[in-house]
């Protein structure tokens, strides 16, 4: 099924009725769970009602986000009325006029992934041909790029695969960073 198998314990254990689990039980339990959770309740439309009029008032998100955490409300992080105000603007809406710095673009953080080092249209190590995983042949190269600390230096190699002959060369130029 492609999950773990303490998710489908999970799911028998909290959807398993008196006799057993049945689908069609364990839909409507689930869907009343999710009408009633905290998450479907935070993204009402009344409560992005009620930041939209903080953010028109000209506060900030994390302003309007204690604001929010003050009134007795449900709690909503400012990151997510972030991506409301630029998800507003993209379907043309002006919410995004009334934040103190309107920049073009958000500037991209740290969003769970590395993005150094990615190149376009590579193709992967996994789909190398059958011939070159087997080693048989000479004349089947592996190169990669070693970058020095802060960027100060630059390694080039090249491994043959059968004969495993090894070309080693420093790359003469400051490299810049992509």
């Amino acid at each position: 099924m492609g999950v773990h198998k303490s998710t489908i314990s999970r799911e028998f254990r909290r959807n398993k009725g008196r006799r057993n689990w049945h689908p069609k039980q364990a839909q409507e339990l689930r869907d009343e769970r999710r009408k009633n959770c905290a998450n479907a309740q935070r993204h009402s439309l009344l409560k992005w009602k009620e930041v939209e009029r903080l953010i028109r008032q000209d506060m900030s998100p994390e302003q309007a986000s204690q604001r929010l955490a003050l009134e007795g409300g449900l709690p909503i992080s400012h990151e997510s009325i972030y991506l409301h105000i630029y998800a507003d603007k993209r379907r043309g809406g002006d919410l995004w006029r009334h934040m103190r710095c309107q920049k073009p673009r958000r500037k991209r953080y740290a969003s769970g992934q590395d993005r150094r080092g990615t190149i376009k249209n590579r193709i992967g190590i996994d789909e190398r041909p059958v011939m070159v995983k087997q080693k048989s042949r000479i004349g089947d190269w592996e190169g990669d790029t070693v970058i020095g600390k802060n960027y100060r230096g630059a390694l080039v190699t090249l491994a043959e695969w059968k004969s495993h002959y090894i070309l080693a060369a420093q790359v003469p130029e400051k490299m810049r960073r992509v």
